[in-house]
């Protein structure tokens, strides 16, 4: 290789972090020249315009790692996207395929299958986790077969928004005048309406259909 790839790590967690950096650097082919703890700061480093490939946690704070990839390609940034996530959920690697990134890996996979996701991607093409392909497949088929999501209320639309920004059930309570009890049950029938699991995932959906603002 004749340079090094410039890494930059967004993950919340400076122990994984540090874990990461001294892996990838062991072999004098790859250097990280950035690290970002949470989803703003990422974005903001990206400005210097010096990072070849990005190594994203999706649970981060202050914007999740999937809002960050799609700030990322909304803005046409020239960087790769290495999605690196705990997540083994299909509908994760689904969305984050829907934005647009160049790789999807576990953070249990070795250090090996880890630097061959970097050098491919670098290189112009596609690595996702070998594991996940065939589930990848099987969900995109099905959704082309027009497996559509039950409408929500106005009510559940204004729950869902403000727990994309982060709300807690409490906040979301005070804010719109109703009792914490309404908005878990509002939470509840909008995670089932729109099939994901969490808040995070609720968050993406959110975003991708425009039912928020990113920044």
């Amino acid at each position: 290789m004749s340079k090094p790839i410039n890494i930059m790590i967004a993950d919340d967690h400076s122990m994984v972090r540090e874990g990461i950096k001294q892996i990838l650097e062991l072999d004098g082919d790859i250097i990280v020249n950035g690290e970002a703890g949470d989803g703003r700061q990422c974005i903001n480093m990206l400005e210097d315009g010096q990072t070849d490939v990005l190594l994203l946690d999706i649970n981060m704070p202050n914007m999740n790692g999937l809002q960050v990839l799609q700030h990322i390609r909304e803005k046409k940034k020239n960087v790769k996207v290495l999605i690196l996530t705990i997540h083994n959920e299909i509908e994760y690697l689904v969305r984050a395929m829907e934005i647009g990134i160049d790789g999807y890996v576990l953070k249990d996979s070795d250090s090996v299958l880890l630097k061959k996701a970097i050098l491919t991607i670098y290189n112009g093409e596609t690595f996702i986790q070998p594991e996940l392909a065939p589930l990848l497949k099987e969900r995109m088929e099905e959704r082309r077969s027009g497996d559509t999501a039950d409408m929500l209320t106005r009510r559940e639309i204004e729950v869902l928004k403000l727990l994309s920004e982060g709300l807690f059930n409490k906040e979301i309570a005070y804010m719109l005048n109703i009792s914490e009890k309404t908005v878990k049950n509002h939470v509840s029938n909008i995670f089932k309406k729109i099939k994901v699991s969490d808040r995070t995932q609720a968050a993406v959906y959110a975003t991708k259909n425009n039912m928020v603002d990113i920044l």
